[in-house]
């Protein structure tokens, strides 16, 4: 059996309840409940890159009580570059930022956990309570746009860990890029599970205005009792559906993503988010399927373990059938929308209620005629 199913017994009492303050010893000790309260992960495993593993455990003089809770902390990073590339072919855009590296939004299934393995630290909790700010990236960004031969092309910004988290309300690095962009005529899209993103209407709808703006809010729920429970920090889905609202009347294009769809978990909620995201004003939408990749797996499997217990074989299994048998395939073309039975089910299920509701009849582009770069140190002013 794998380690987590071994882990199962020993994190359970004989009546299937979850122990308060359980510790198992896997890749990495289970935190105990009053250590990681409002934290998805229950599991601090050390990261891949790291020499040693370090495991916490009760040595006999009830030290553990003693051990500090998991706060929030924000250190500054400084890249030398602010706009990142990429070449996936099953992506559509080839250009990023990210204001933040980790997420205090916490969902346990997020895809970007792993990154925090190159900072020497872990994908569980270290990844929701040890950030990193970039608070110079609004003056990187324009100093790289105002590289010769810089051509426009749609940054996208919350791609990777979201720039509205609850940290960007202190630090509003966001806030600054966008400024940037604006001053520019630069196009960006934007996704994110915030409601803080409404903060930022002015901007964004003098941006869309010339066609230079538009906003997915991404809803993996309806239920709030799941959406606590597996994003604990990002907004409720009645308010991500009130940021559609008010991101839509304010003439801003916005879309919807159901992602990531969980088999035997929310998969049957596909129907009822697109139409309420309608209804909220969406009028493009996409899905992804539930990403596993590398240290994410044992995270999401501790936290399935620990709130559905009952499912967890049924939505492994699931899993398992929609990628060749194992926790994930990285294959391009696959890895967002799965293979197999079960997977084209969720596919045409979407299909057809998107169609039903009009959504994607008309996808949106945004405009990249208009940027002016700008001014490059020293450079002279024109007269005329």
């Amino acid at each position: 059996m794998e380690p987590i199913r071994q882990a199962d017994a020993a994190a359970f009492t004989s009546g299937g309840t979850p122990m308060a303050n359980a510790l198992i010893d896997e890749s990495g000790l289970r935190v105990g409940f009053d250590r990681r309260r409002g934290r998805a992960a229950g599991i601090n495993p050390s990261g891949r890159y790291e020499p040693v593993t370090r495991h916490v455990f009760d040595d006999g003089w009830n030290t553990l009580e003693d051990l500090p809770p998991f706060k929030t902390q924000v250190q500054v990073e400084k890249p030398r570059t602010i706009i990142t590339r990429n070449s996936s072919p099953d992506i559509s855009f080839d250009r990023s930022i990210n204001p933040y590296r980790g997420c205090e939004h916490g969902c346990v299934y997020c895809f970007a956990r792993p990154t925090h393995a190159y900072m020497g630290l872990s994908a569980g909790l270290d990844f929701e309570a040890k950030l990193f700010a970039k608070p110079d990236a609004a003056r990187m960004l324009e100093r790289e746009l105002a590289k010769p031969g810089y051509e426009p092309r749609t940054i996208a910004i919350g791609t990777n860990t979201d720039p509205y988290q609850p940290v960007e309300r202190e630090w509003r690095i966001m806030r600054e890029i966008l400024e940037v962009l604006e001053a520019h005529d630069h196009p960006v899209g934007i996704v994110t599970k915030s409601a803080l993103v409404m903060r930022d209407i002015d901007i964004l709808a003098r941006m869309a205005e010339k066609g230079l703006a538009k906003v997915a809010l991404s809803i993996t729920t309806l239920d709030r009792k799941l959406a606590r429970t597996m994003e604990p920090r990002a907004a409720t889905p009645p308010r991500r559906l009130e940021a559609m609202r008010a991101l839509s009347d304010a003439g801003i294009p916005v879309s919807v993503m159901v992602a990531p769809v969980i088999p035997a978990l929310n998969d049957q909620e596909v129907e009822r988010i697109l139409e309420s995201a309608h209804t909220a004003g969406a009028r493009e939408a996409g899905y992804i399927i539930l990403r596993l990749p590398l240290e994410v797996a044992p995270v999401f499997k501790d936290w399935l373990l620990r709130h559905y217990p009952d499912r967890y074989r049924h939505v492994m299994a699931l899993i398992r059938s929609m990628r060749g048998g194992k926790d994930y395939d990285a294959e391009w073309g696959k890895r967002m929308k799965g293979a197999g039975p079960y997977a084209w089910q969720i596919g045409r299920r979407f299909e057809i209620t998107a169609k039903r509701l009009g959504l994607n009849a008309e996808k949106r582009r945004l405009r990249t005629d208009l940027f002016k770069a700008p001014r490059g140190p020293g450079e002279q002013l024109q007269l005329f």
